[in-house]
Protein backbone atom coordinates (compact mmCIF):
# COMPACT_ATOMS: atom_id res chain seq x y z
CA UNK A 1 0.00 0.00 0.00
CA UNK A 2 0.91 3.36 -0.75
CA UNK A 3 1.27 5.89 2.61
CA UNK A 4 -0.46 9.38 1.48
CA UNK A 5 1.63 11.88 2.65
CA UNK A 6 0.19 15.89 3.76
CA UNK A 7 2.32 18.89 2.03
CA UNK A 8 3.13 21.44 3.74
CA UNK A 9 1.82 24.34 2.51
CA UNK A 10 -1.60 22.14 2.37
CA UNK A 11 -4.75 23.56 4.50
CA UNK A 12 -5.08 21.90 7.36
CA UNK A 13 -9.14 20.97 6.09
CA UNK A 14 -7.97 18.21 3.65
CA UNK A 15 -6.66 16.28 6.70
CA UNK A 16 -9.17 13.59 6.97
CA UNK A 17 -7.09 11.12 8.15
CA UNK A 18 -3.69 9.66 9.27
CA UNK A 19 -1.68 6.19 8.63
CA UNK A 20 -0.43 4.30 11.30
CA UNK A 21 2.84 2.92 9.66
CA UNK A 22 3.22 0.54 12.20
CA UNK A 23 5.25 -2.51 11.09
CA UNK A 24 5.19 -1.43 7.73
CA UNK A 25 9.21 -1.71 7.52
CA UNK A 26 8.95 -5.75 8.55
CA UNK A 27 7.34 -7.11 5.43
CA UNK A 28 8.20 -10.28 5.61
CA UNK A 29 7.29 -10.91 9.09
CA UNK A 30 3.51 -9.48 8.69
CA UNK A 31 2.10 -12.70 8.97
CA UNK A 32 4.00 -13.98 11.67
CA UNK A 33 3.79 -10.73 13.90
CA UNK A 34 -0.22 -11.11 13.27
CA UNK A 35 -0.40 -14.65 14.31
CA UNK A 36 1.97 -14.17 17.43
CA UNK A 37 -0.12 -10.82 18.30
CA UNK A 38 -3.77 -12.75 18.13
CA UNK A 39 -2.63 -15.51 20.78
CA UNK A 40 -1.22 -12.49 22.84
CA UNK A 41 -4.72 -11.12 22.71
CA UNK A 42 -7.07 -14.49 23.53
CA UNK A 43 -4.54 -15.41 26.40
CA UNK A 44 -5.00 -11.47 28.13
CA UNK A 45 -8.83 -12.04 27.43
CA UNK A 46 -8.83 -15.15 28.92
CA UNK A 47 -6.29 -14.91 32.07
CA UNK A 48 -7.89 -11.33 32.67
CA UNK A 49 -11.82 -13.02 32.37
CA UNK A 50 -10.53 -15.54 34.65
CA UNK A 51 -9.43 -13.39 37.41
CA UNK A 52 -13.17 -11.58 37.26
CA UNK A 53 -15.19 -15.00 36.83
CA UNK A 54 -13.35 -16.58 40.00
CA UNK A 55 -13.48 -13.19 42.07
CA UNK A 56 -17.58 -12.97 41.27
CA UNK A 57 -18.40 -17.16 41.68
CA UNK A 58 -16.07 -17.74 44.32
CA UNK A 59 -17.78 -16.33 47.99
CA UNK A 60 -14.03 -16.62 49.50
CA UNK A 61 -12.99 -14.20 46.90
CA UNK A 62 -15.83 -11.49 47.87
CA UNK A 63 -13.46 -8.99 49.24
CA UNK A 64 -12.50 -5.83 48.16
CA UNK A 65 -9.16 -7.18 47.58
CA UNK A 66 -10.37 -9.24 44.92
CA UNK A 67 -13.59 -6.68 43.65
CA UNK A 68 -10.42 -4.32 43.14
CA UNK A 69 -8.51 -6.83 41.38
CA UNK A 70 -11.59 -7.61 38.81
CA UNK A 71 -11.62 -4.35 37.88
CA UNK A 72 -8.16 -3.62 37.33
CA UNK A 73 -8.56 -7.40 35.23
CA UNK A 74 -11.98 -5.53 33.38
CA UNK A 75 -9.19 -2.12 32.70
CA UNK A 76 -6.71 -4.31 31.16
CA UNK A 77 -9.33 -5.64 28.94
CA UNK A 78 -10.37 -2.73 27.78
CA UNK A 79 -7.13 -1.27 27.65
CA UNK A 80 -6.11 -4.21 25.20
CA UNK A 81 -8.90 -3.91 22.95
CA UNK A 82 -8.18 -0.13 22.08
CA UNK A 83 -4.98 -1.00 20.60
CA UNK A 84 -4.27 -4.58 19.91
CA UNK A 85 -7.66 -5.29 17.29
CA UNK A 86 -6.19 -2.46 15.32
CA UNK A 87 -2.59 -3.58 15.11
CA UNK A 88 -3.91 -6.59 14.01
CA UNK A 89 -6.45 -5.26 11.43
CA UNK A 90 -3.62 -3.32 10.14
CA UNK A 91 -1.19 -6.39 9.83
CA UNK A 92 -4.19 -8.61 8.14
CA UNK A 93 -5.37 -5.82 5.69
CA UNK A 94 -2.27 -3.67 5.13
CA UNK A 95 -4.84 -1.08 5.11
CA UNK A 96 -3.18 1.57 8.38
CA UNK A 97 -5.51 4.28 7.37
CA UNK A 98 -7.35 5.59 10.52
CA UNK A 99 -9.53 8.75 10.18
CA UNK A 100 -8.79 12.32 12.10
CA UNK A 101 -12.62 10.83 14.13
CA UNK A 102 -10.90 7.16 14.69
CA UNK A 103 -7.65 8.86 15.85
CA UNK A 104 -9.30 10.92 18.31
CA UNK A 105 -11.22 8.34 19.82
CA UNK A 106 -9.15 5.62 20.28
CA UNK A 107 -6.38 8.63 22.09
CA UNK A 108 -8.80 9.73 23.89
CA UNK A 109 -9.92 5.91 25.17
CA UNK A 110 -6.11 5.29 26.16
CA UNK A 111 -5.65 7.89 28.17
CA UNK A 112 -9.05 7.59 30.28
CA UNK A 113 -7.80 4.20 30.70
CA UNK A 114 -4.22 5.12 31.36
CA UNK A 115 -5.21 7.36 33.88
CA UNK A 116 -8.37 4.69 35.58
CA UNK A 117 -5.06 2.44 35.74
CA UNK A 118 -2.75 5.43 37.54
CA UNK A 119 -5.86 5.74 40.52
CA UNK A 120 -7.22 2.41 40.43
CA UNK A 121 -3.91 1.50 41.49
CA UNK A 122 -3.57 4.06 44.51
CA UNK A 123 -7.10 2.31 45.50
CA UNK A 124 -5.17 -1.10 45.76
CA UNK A 125 -2.19 0.18 47.58
CA UNK A 126 -5.40 1.79 50.05
CA UNK A 127 -6.95 -1.47 50.47
CA UNK A 128 -3.75 -3.33 51.45
CA UNK A 129 -2.64 0.00 53.81
CA UNK A 130 -6.10 -0.77 55.77
CA UNK A 131 -5.79 -4.68 55.63
CA UNK A 132 -2.55 -4.71 57.39
CA UNK A 133 -1.96 -1.05 59.55
CA UNK A 134 -5.81 -1.14 60.84
CA UNK A 135 -7.23 -4.77 60.22
CA UNK A 136 -9.67 -3.90 63.00
CA UNK A 137 -11.62 -1.37 61.43
CA UNK A 138 -11.21 -3.06 57.99
CA UNK A 139 -15.20 -4.02 57.77
CA UNK A 140 -16.15 -0.74 58.74
CA UNK A 141 -13.43 1.48 56.24
CA UNK A 142 -13.65 -0.68 53.54
CA UNK A 143 -17.75 -1.63 53.58
CA UNK A 144 -18.84 -2.73 49.62
CA UNK A 145 -20.60 0.84 49.69
CA UNK A 146 -16.91 2.96 50.23
CA UNK A 147 -15.75 -0.28 47.57
CA UNK A 148 -18.00 0.57 44.79
CA UNK A 149 -17.43 4.52 45.63
CA UNK A 150 -13.59 4.34 45.23
CA UNK A 151 -13.52 2.04 42.09
CA UNK A 152 -16.76 4.02 40.27
CA UNK A 153 -14.32 7.29 40.70
CA UNK A 154 -11.31 5.40 39.85
CA UNK A 155 -12.98 4.86 36.24
CA UNK A 156 -14.75 8.72 35.94
CA UNK A 157 -12.01 11.21 37.04
CA UNK A 158 -9.88 11.14 34.06
CA UNK A 159 -12.64 11.59 31.84
CA UNK A 160 -13.23 15.14 32.00
CA UNK A 161 -9.08 15.62 31.99
CA UNK A 162 -8.45 13.57 28.85
CA UNK A 163 -11.71 14.64 26.85
CA UNK A 164 -10.15 18.02 27.08
CA UNK A 165 -6.42 16.70 26.31
CA UNK A 166 -7.49 14.96 23.29
CA UNK A 167 -9.37 18.12 22.11
CA UNK A 168 -6.43 20.15 23.02
CA UNK A 169 -4.35 17.89 20.96
CA UNK A 170 -6.32 17.55 18.33
CA UNK A 171 -6.62 21.70 17.67
CA UNK A 172 -3.68 21.71 16.13
CA UNK A 173 -2.75 22.21 12.65
CA UNK A 174 -1.51 18.91 10.93
CA UNK A 175 0.69 20.29 7.51
CA UNK A 176 4.09 18.43 7.72
CA UNK A 177 3.13 14.80 7.12
CA UNK A 178 -0.15 12.51 8.03
CA UNK A 179 2.10 9.46 8.45
CA UNK A 180 2.20 8.11 12.44
CA UNK A 181 5.72 6.14 12.84
CA UNK A 182 3.72 4.28 15.64
CA UNK A 183 1.46 1.34 16.12
CA UNK A 184 -1.74 3.17 17.28
CA UNK A 185 -2.49 7.01 17.99
CA UNK A 186 -0.25 8.25 21.17
CA UNK A 187 0.30 11.51 22.29
CA UNK A 188 4.11 11.99 21.46
CA UNK A 189 4.27 10.81 17.63
CA UNK A 190 0.77 12.45 16.95
CA UNK A 191 2.66 16.05 18.39
CA UNK A 192 6.00 15.66 16.27
CA UNK A 193 3.19 15.59 13.38
CA UNK A 194 1.98 19.23 13.66
CA UNK A 195 3.34 22.57 12.77
CA UNK A 196 3.75 25.51 14.21
CA UNK A 197 4.57 25.79 18.23
CA UNK A 198 3.18 23.11 20.36
CA UNK A 199 5.71 23.85 23.50
CA UNK A 200 2.34 24.84 24.97
CA UNK A 201 0.51 21.96 24.36
CA UNK A 202 3.52 19.78 25.47
CA UNK A 203 3.28 21.62 28.91
CA UNK A 204 0.02 20.72 29.57
CA UNK A 205 0.33 17.57 28.57
CA UNK A 206 2.84 17.06 31.52
CA UNK A 207 1.07 19.03 34.06
CA UNK A 208 -1.66 16.18 33.05
CA UNK A 209 0.50 13.86 33.27
CA UNK A 210 1.72 15.04 36.76
CA UNK A 211 -1.71 15.24 38.13
CA UNK A 212 -3.03 12.20 36.84
CA UNK A 213 0.55 9.68 37.70
CA UNK A 214 2.49 11.68 39.91
CA UNK A 215 -0.54 12.40 42.59
CA UNK A 216 -1.34 8.58 42.39
CA UNK A 217 1.90 7.75 42.64
CA UNK A 218 2.80 9.61 45.39
CA UNK A 219 -0.49 8.07 47.55
CA UNK A 220 1.01 4.49 46.62
CA UNK A 221 4.15 5.17 47.98
CA UNK A 222 3.00 6.74 51.38
CA UNK A 223 0.55 3.91 51.56
CA UNK A 224 3.72 0.99 51.12
CA UNK A 225 5.50 2.94 53.25
CA UNK A 226 3.31 2.85 56.04
CA UNK A 227 2.77 -0.39 55.37
CA UNK A 228 6.88 -1.72 55.39
CA UNK A 229 6.92 0.42 58.68
CA UNK A 230 4.22 -1.85 60.00
CA UNK A 231 5.02 -5.33 58.75
CA UNK A 232 8.60 -4.67 60.19
CA UNK A 233 6.99 -4.36 63.50
CA UNK A 234 5.01 -7.64 63.36
CA UNK A 235 6.76 -9.79 66.25
CA UNK A 236 6.96 -13.16 63.82
CA UNK A 237 8.97 -14.04 60.85
CA UNK A 238 6.23 -16.43 59.86
CA UNK A 239 3.61 -12.98 60.09
CA UNK A 240 5.92 -10.55 58.28
CA UNK A 241 6.54 -13.13 55.23
CA UNK A 242 2.62 -13.53 55.02
CA UNK A 243 2.19 -9.59 54.92
CA UNK A 244 4.72 -9.22 52.07
CA UNK A 245 3.29 -12.04 50.20
CA UNK A 246 0.23 -10.07 50.46
CA UNK A 247 1.64 -6.71 49.01
CA UNK A 248 4.55 -7.93 46.84
CA UNK A 249 2.20 -8.68 43.52
CA UNK A 250 0.52 -5.20 43.17
CA UNK A 251 4.36 -3.45 44.18
CA UNK A 252 5.42 -5.15 41.48
CA UNK A 253 2.78 -3.60 39.32
CA UNK A 254 3.01 -0.44 40.65
CA UNK A 255 6.80 -0.70 39.79
CA UNK A 256 6.10 -2.13 35.72
CA UNK A 257 2.90 0.41 35.40
CA UNK A 258 5.00 3.55 36.59
CA UNK A 259 8.31 2.51 35.37
CA UNK A 260 7.17 2.61 31.73
CA UNK A 261 5.23 5.41 31.78
CA UNK A 262 8.06 7.65 33.26
CA UNK A 263 10.44 6.21 30.79
CA UNK A 264 7.66 6.69 27.59
CA UNK A 265 6.86 10.61 29.22
CA UNK A 266 10.19 11.62 30.37
CA UNK A 267 13.31 10.43 28.92
CA UNK A 268 15.42 12.85 27.15
CA UNK A 269 14.52 14.32 23.41
CA UNK A 270 17.86 12.43 22.74
CA UNK A 271 16.67 8.45 23.08
CA UNK A 272 13.18 9.32 21.33
CA UNK A 273 13.07 7.20 18.19
CA UNK A 274 10.67 5.83 16.31
CA UNK A 275 11.69 2.02 17.14
CA UNK A 276 12.00 2.46 21.08
CA UNK A 277 9.02 4.29 21.18
CA UNK A 278 7.14 1.58 19.50
CA UNK A 279 9.06 -1.38 21.70
CA UNK A 280 7.86 0.48 24.87
CA UNK A 281 4.37 0.57 23.39
CA UNK A 282 4.43 -2.81 23.34
CA UNK A 283 5.10 -3.60 26.95
CA UNK A 284 3.19 -1.29 27.74
CA UNK A 285 0.21 -2.43 25.84
CA UNK A 286 0.97 -6.28 25.63
CA UNK A 287 3.37 -7.48 28.44
CA UNK A 288 1.95 -5.74 31.00
CA UNK A 289 -1.67 -6.80 30.15
CA UNK A 290 -0.76 -10.41 29.83
CA UNK A 291 1.56 -11.02 32.62
CA UNK A 292 -0.37 -9.37 35.24
CA UNK A 293 -2.67 -11.89 35.76
CA UNK A 294 -0.33 -14.22 36.35
CA UNK A 295 1.55 -11.58 38.82
CA UNK A 296 -1.44 -11.32 40.98
CA UNK A 297 -2.21 -15.10 40.96
CA UNK A 298 0.90 -17.31 41.17
CA UNK A 299 1.91 -15.53 44.95
CA UNK A 300 -1.30 -15.91 45.82
CA UNK A 301 -3.38 -18.89 47.38
CA UNK A 302 -6.45 -17.79 47.36
CA UNK A 303 -7.00 -17.75 43.43
CA UNK A 304 -4.91 -20.51 43.10
CA UNK A 305 -7.15 -22.26 45.42
CA UNK A 306 -10.62 -20.83 44.04
CA UNK A 307 -8.93 -21.62 40.26
CA UNK A 308 -8.47 -25.90 41.17
CA UNK A 309 -11.90 -25.67 42.89
CA UNK A 310 -13.65 -24.43 39.53
CA UNK A 311 -11.70 -26.66 37.68
CA UNK A 312 -12.65 -29.70 39.40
Amino acid sequence: MIHEGINSGENVSMVRHFVLLGFSDLLNLQRFLSGVFAIIYLNILNGNSLIIIIAILDPALQRPMYFFLANFSSLEICYVSVTLPRMLFNLWTQKRNISMFGCTIQLCLILMLRTTESFLLAVMSYDLYVVICHALCYPLLMNPKKCAQLAAGSWLCGILVQIGQTCQIFTLHFCNSNQIPHLFCDIPPILKLACGDTSAHKMSVYVVVMLVGAVPFMLILASNCKIISTILRLPTVQGQTKAFSTCSSHLLVVVLVFGSASITYFRPKSSHSAGTDKLLSLFYTIVMPMFNPLIYSLRNKDLIAALKKIIS
